[in-house]
């Protein structure tokens, strides 16, 4: 078997406008002052500190992550995570109708902290990987991303 490799974004950039940052600015700024006035002064720079990172990170352009199915297991850039450490697999395909779907594969590993890895697909290649990883008898369990990744994609995130 070969090898399948691709390369996507590591996030679909947004375009924000001067809006977007006004309003997080509005937001950070009345929140830390009430947390302020109620005397909770780590809340109050905690919730600076993460409307400046929140703004800086608005801001970074997506770098090009690459990905691979080798025979050893799943690379995500230089890090590897082996067939034997994955649970299961789906690939998701693009769809229309009700709600638009991107295509993502999503692979159930064995970690404890974030177990579920999500990876950006290009539509020609779905197939491709679905069928190699069926080969691999990784066994293929449905995924779908998770309603807090919606909410923050509507909210411009």
């Amino acid at each position: 078997m070969e090898n399948i490799e691709w390369s996507a974004l590591e996030y679909e950039e947004k375009d924000r406008g001067r809006d977007w940052f006004w309003a997080l600015g509005i937001i950070v700024l009345t929140s830390s002052a009430a947390a302020f006035l109620y005397g909770n002064y780590f809340f109050a720079g905690f919730l600076i500190i993460g409307g400046a990172m929140l703004g800086f990170l608005a801001i970074r352009k997506p770098n090009d992550v690459s990905y691979k199915l080798s025979k050893r297991g799943f690379h995500i850039g230089t890090t590897l995570y082996p067939y034997e450490r994955i649970r299961s697999f789906w690939v998701q395909r693009e769809t229309s109708q009700p709600m638009p779907l991107r295509p993502l594969l999503f692979i159930h590993s064995e970690r404890f902290f974030l177990p579920i890895l999500v990876a950006p697909l290009h539509e020609d290649i779905g197939e491709q990987i679905h069928d190699f990883l069926q080969k691999k008898g990784i066994p293929e369990e449905e995924m779908k991303e998770h309603v807090m990744e919606k909410i923050m994609e509507v909210l411009g995130f």
